[in-house]
């Protein structure tokens, strides 16, 4: 009778640490898509910078030369 006791113990911690653990992955997702529009919104910005200062090929579209 005890292992039941602890089985569920034990059971009853794991439960909390995936309710954690989730709340953990839900806001990293929501830090993700905000850095991500936030580097896009960048990316965009300095591609009409660089095409405004006449530059042929915006950075942002050239791959780095170890590709």
């Amino acid at each position: 009778m005890g292992n039941s006791v602890e089985f569920e113990t034990h059971i009853a911690h794991l439960e909390r640490m995936v309710e954690e653990l989730s709340d953990v992955v839900a806001r990293q997702d929501d830090e993700i898509r905000k850095l991500s529009a936030r580097v896009e919104l960048l990316m965009r910005r300095e591609a009409e910078r660089e095409a405004a200062d006449g530059g042929v090929l915006p950075m942002a579209d050239v791959r780095p030369p170890h590709w």
